[in-house]
């Protein structure tokens, strides 16, 4: 049913050129009749999809478009992208970008560091006068690590939870596993796919997604220090959050204030406050200006926001299909490796559902039991389900899209890079934790 489902929606897509949003939509009732759902209830469930993906992300991705928007419509993105270059150098700029990434990724989710990222690694690909997939893919997978590996990512703080593994282990050991995984997914697979692929790294390309890159005078740009604060200012807020969460009381006043300004909503409402003063106000710009700014930025993502929701409508009608269930029963006794069947387990459902985070969760409550008969190491075990929620990302998932329509790809190159990636990732992810149970 998921894989029929599956053709069908790329034969709507590129066989009939259908818009990827109504696409999903017909998908998405067309499967849900396969399971046999009710009928009279499949409206109530597509919206149910629909509205729970687009409510995670409006605000988020409302917002970070627009702090993205007035950091490049202010030279604020052409500054950090100037002053990078000018650094490391166009041969080393590789290296930054990804030491960029992974901090960013050290507190935001996926597609929130994705959103601040982009258009400053966009600006810096066209000063660099270098294809954006060259940046672009290292920053994506590094962000993709970093949240399908580490606390205080919801899918691997709730699996640690769940498993009992302390999450101190869990970050320590995780942080071992990533750096191997993001050097081979990363730099490595990056230059194979030139070789192998090379029409996906072109130069110059106008993103719809991203609007038209603008030309400055550097002396008419914000400085440095404070476009870079404003462009981090939500991980910064985030990461208060998460470090004040463990080192204070949550009872304290103190804490829970901190808690609620470290609150991603919260944090990219208090950062665009920011960037409207720092990237408009400070900069001669009046609020007019600034206001069509912002509002062009809702605009240039409005139609990923719907194919996005779509793809949660998708994913509502295959859980509610019972699909992750039915995955479950197929690995209810099984004599492998316990940090084997954890990974394919969660595989399969990710595959299946596109939810990195239902695959996870299931998968850590079907595994428990063979994880305390072992004696495997809970952290390792979380780390393991980990690698598997990131495995061959497609069009189920929301990270597709969005991958597909801010890098300005077509499906099929899409499929040819960005979900081989996410194989890799999930593959050399294993490895490493198998390697660290050698010596755990």
């Amino acid at each position: 049913m998921v894989a029929a489902g599956v053709v069908l929606l790329i034969l709507l897509i590129t066989l009939f050129k259908m818009n990827t949003f109504v696409s999903l939509i017909i998908t998405s009732f067309i499967v849900a009749l396969m399971l046999r759902l009710p009928v009279a209830q499949l409206p109530t469930l597509i919206e149910k999809g629909l509205g729970g993906q687009f409510g995670t992300i409006a605000i988020v991705f409302g917002f970070g478009a627009m702090l993205g928007k007035l950091l490049s419509d202010s030279g604020g993105g052409y500054r950090i992208a100037h002053t990078l270059i000018q650094k490391f150098g166009r041969r080393y700029i590789e290296i930054a970008v990804i030491l960029t990434s992974f901090i960013v990724g050290l507190a935001l989710f996926f597609e929130v560091g994705l959103v601040v990222l982009l258009p400053i690694i966009y600006v810096i690909a066209n000063e660099a006068d270098m294809p954006l997939a060259m940046l672009g893919f290292p920053m994506a997978a590094t962000l993709n690590i970093m949240h399908g590996f580490l606390p205080p990512h919801p899918a691997a703080t709730a699996v640690a939870a769940s498993l009992k593994a302390p999450l101190g282990q869990v970050i320590i050991l995780g942080l071992i596993a990533a750096i191997p995984t993001i050097i081979i997914a990363g730099p490595v697979f990056n230059h194979v796919l030139r070789k192998v692929y090379p029409s996906i790294y072109k130069k110059h390309i106008v993103i719809p997604a991203l609007g038209k890159v603008k030309k400055f005078n550097l002396k008419d740009t914000p400085s440095f220090g404070v476009s870079v604060i404003t462009a981090v200012m939500p991980v910064i807020l985030i990461a208060l959050g998460t470090i004040f969460n463990y080192a204070l009381p949550k009872k304290w006043a103190v804490s829970q204030a901190i808690q609620f300004i470290g609150s991603p909503d919260v944090a990219m409402l208090i950062s665009l406050i920011i960037a409207i003063f720092t990237m408009g106000i400070a900069q001669g710009r009046k609020m007019k200006q600034v206001g069509q700014s912002m509002e062009k930025a809702i605009k240039q993502i409005a139609m990923m926001m719907m194919i996005i929701a779509g793809s949660g409508a998708f994913k509502q009608v295959l859980v509610s299909g019972g699909v992750a269930k039915y995955i479950s029963t197929m690995f209810a006794h099984t004599s492998m490796s316990p940090l084997i069947a954890a990974w394919l387990i969660t595989a399969i459902i990710r595959v299946s559902l596109g939810s990195s985070t239902v695959a996870s969760l299931t998968s850590a409550g079907l595994v428990g039991p063979l994880m305390v008969s072992s004696g495997i190491n809970p952290a390792l075990m979380v780390l393991a389900i980990g690698a598997g929620s990131i495995f061959c990302d497609h069009v189920n998932d929301a990270g597709f899209w969005m991958v597909k329509e801010f890098f300005g790809l077509s499906l099929k190159q899409t499929f040819a890079s960005w979900t081989v990636l996410t194989t890799v990732i999930s593959v050399v992810g294993l490895l490493a934790v198998l390697a660290e149970s050698l010596f755990v």
